[in-house]
Order: C-alpha cells, then structure tokens, then sequence
C-alpha cells in the first residue's frame, strides 16, 4: 500500500474513532453482549462462560471501567436453540446496542450468528474449540483450531508415549464441528498410512443418552487385536452417559483410551471419575496447570463465584482472554467503535493462566500452547504431554485439499482467502 493510501486510512480509522468516541460519551456505559445457553443441552458448559464474561466485567469496573465509563453486561439466553442464536444476536446488536459480543459454544450456533454479525458489522469473540474452516472479519476465535488440539492429540495417540495406537474410533455429535473435525482426522490418519478399516466413525444426536449398543461397537471393533483408541467430539450433556457406560462396560483407559476435546473440568464434576482415570482430554488450558497466573485466576472465579468447589476450565480461560484483549484493545483504540477495535486487536498480548503469552494474529486465531491430561479421581487432568511454546493456529487445514491452498489475513485492507467477502476495498487498488 503507497503512502497515501496508507494516510487516508490512519485518517478514515481515526475519523470514525472520534465519531464513535462522542457516541461513547452520550451513552454512558459500555455494553458486552453474553450470548450463552442457560438453559438445554449446553447448558452443562455454556453456564459457567457467562458467569465467566460478569466476573470479567466486574473485575473492570472495580478497577475504574473502560474509557472512564462503567462496563455493563447484557446477558441473553438461547437456550441451545440454534435458530434462537441468531435471532438473541441482532437483538443484542440492534436492539442493546452492545459493543461486542461474548458467546456461543457449538459450532452451529456459531454459523446460526455468522450472517447477523457480518450484515450488521458487530464483534463476536468465540472461546470454545472448533472444527476450523472460518475465517470472518467479525469474529475473533479464542478457542482452539484443530492444529491447536485434535491434530496434537493424535500425533500423541500415535506415539510410544501415547501407546502406539493402530485403530480409530472417531464418536461425535451430529453436527458441524464433529464432522469437520473428523473429516480434517480422517484425511491426516490416512496419510500417516492408517488403512479405511481401521477407522471407526459414529455420530450421535444431541443429547443422546443410550450408549450401550455403540460402546458395545467401539468394544467389539477394539478386539481386532490393535491398540484402539476413542477421538470424542461429543458435545453437552451427552457425555455424562457415555462415560458411565464406558464405566458399565469395564472399559479402561489402559485398555482403550478415550481422549475428549469438548469435556473438561466443568463436564467432570457431574461424573464418578474412579473408573475413568487414566482417559484423556485434550485443551490448551488445565486448572491443575501451576504458574502465578492461574493461581490469581482460580482464586479470582472462586471468589467471584463464591464457591470453593466450582472448577475452572479451558472455555473459562479463552474467555479471559478475549476479553482482556478486547479490553486492551478498546483502550488503544480510544474508542468502541468496531472497526477501530478490530485493527487495534491484532498483536494483542495476554499472560494467560495456561503459563504462556497468547498473541492474537491477524487470522483472527490465537497462538496458544496444547496440552493433554489424563483424568485424575478427583476430576482433574495430570498434565502428560504439551508443547514447547504457543502454537498459531490455521484458521484453513491443510489435510483438506481444498482448504490446503487457503490462507486468512484480516490487515488492512481486510483481505482474507475464501472468506466473506470483506466490504472494505483497498485505498490503493
């Protein structure tokens, strides 16, 4: 971009800032949307992310709010309904005017609020894992990619540490994010040289709650007489059952491990865990993690919170992150205005509870660390294996061949890959 373009650029942000800045000091408060299931399937995880955004907020404003003005929460419930996601969101938007949005777990709910978002240029920071294959200039995705978990997770598996794994059981819930992600796994196995019939794929309803018949499959389909193993993308509430019948059917984790990419912490309080030790979960965050960051962030939900016994989890510390950036971001800025704040996130920095610095990329994707756990009695993860430093993440896999050839940056002038189609051009062009 010449020079010129560059300046009038500088001038345009900095025009609209001053704008929204005035806009700012008319309203009097900063409003944060919470778009978080209350109530539903997702409720079991959901709950504890919009607990999680007010303790953030409360934590601003005990310390003088944002731009000189109190931060206020507007929380809003789905309940797990998808097509309510998007109609909660323009509300949010339109209605309460909110200067960004906190929210969604699943990644339907996630495409259910795309479009609203895009159309109406709001700011959604998504804190849970996902499948990858997005990229949007209205989203900031503070959960991890699957280069960031399913794929490590894997390699692990693979490994003499892991156990040497030969045979695949990839069991998720029917819906986006389990079959991206096992169709991203199913692509990467096959090119490690696992064959088509020893890999097992099964979908199931939200909310699905006979497992005997399927872990009985799994049971059978791992006397093959090679080591098999359980990828989990079951989402919600669902997991509650299928890990009690892992239990019923005396499945082991020495036996055939099973590692999770959506049960934390949180998921586990709800479980008898004696007969699940051993299992496997993979995050970019622990509560049993040991560094001063997370010591400060556990006694602070608890104290928020004000019980000792509530967990904190993954979801929990993407959030923290988010808005912490989002909140550094604004201040930079000068202002809430969306398009301001966008371009004041990229290079954020936050000392996260997981021990390491997360950096915002202008993919919109995180640089975090991975970390797998194995299940202790009391419900929490032993840390057996992570990586040396964060990982960027790549918002496009490069095990799906369409995708391969994509890549997603948001700089200015907002040119992204195969994304949305951005509605600022460049100066310069």
């Amino acid at each position: 971009m010449g020079k010129l373009a560059r300046t009038m650029g500088m001038m345009c942000v900095a025009g609209v800032a001053a704008a929204s800045a005035a806009d700012a000091q008319a309203q009097g408060t900063i409003k944060v949307g919470v778009l978080h299931s209350l109530s539903g399937t997702m409720a079991i995880s959901e709950t504890t992310l919009k607990d999680t955004v007010l303790m953030m907020v409360d934590d601003i404003n005990k310390k003088g709010g944002l731009l000189g003005k109190k931060v206020e929460a507007v929380v809003v419930d789905p309940a797990s309904n998808w097509p309510l996601f998007a109609e909660k969101a323009r509300e949010l938007i339109a209605k309460e005017k909110v200067d960004v949005v906190f929210g969604c777990w699943t990644s339907v709910s996630r495409k259910s609020v795309l479009p609203v978002f895009e159309e109406l240029n709001g700011l959604l920071f998504y804190p849970v894992q996902y499948e990858g294959e997005e990229s949007s200039r209205n989203v900031f995705y503070t959960g991890a990619a699957p280069n960031q978990q399913a794929i490590p997770a894997v390699e692990y598996l693979m490994g003499k540490e892991g156990g040497e794994v030969k045979r695949w059981v990839l069991a998720g819930t029917d819906y986006v994010y389990p079959r991206t992600t096992n169709k991203i796994l199913e692509a990467f196995l096959k090119a490690k040289g696992v064959k088509a019939e020893d890999i097992m794929i099964n979908y199931t309803p939200f909310g699905h709650s006979d497992w005997q018949t399927i872990v009985a499959d799994i049971k059978k389909f791992a006397s093959a007489g090679k080591k098999t193993a359980v990828v989990s993308t079951i989402n919600g509430d669902a997991n509650v059952p299928f890990y009690k019948e892992l239990s019923n059917a005396g499945i082991k984790a020495s036996d055939i491990p099973v590692v999770a990419f959506s049960v934390g912490e949180e998921e586990l309080a709800g479980i008898d865990t004696s007969n699940l030790v051993g299992h496997l979960a993979a995050w970019n965050y622990f509560e049993s993690v040991k560094n001063p960051t997370n010591d400060t962030f556990i006694k602070q939900w608890k104290t928020f919170i004000k019980n000792p016994k509530r967990v904190t989890n993954d979801p929990m510390e993407a959030t923290y992150i988010g808005f912490k950036m989002w909140a550094q971001a604004v201040a930079q800025a000068g202002t809430t205005n969306i398009d301001a704040v966008r371009q004041a996130m990229y290079g954020q920095k936050v000392t996260a509870p997981s021990g390491f610095v997360s950096v915002m990329n202008t993919n919109h994707h995180l640089s975090k660390p991975v970390y797998i756990g194995e299940i202790r009695p009391d419900g929490q993860f032993n840390v057996v294996w992570k990586t040396k430093g964060p990982i960027k993440a790549d918002a496009w896999s490069k095990f799906i061949p369409e995708s391969a050839k994509l890549t997603a940056d948001w700089t200015f002038p907002w040119v992204c890959g195969n994304c949305s189609e951005p509605k600022f051009k460049s100066l310069s062009n």
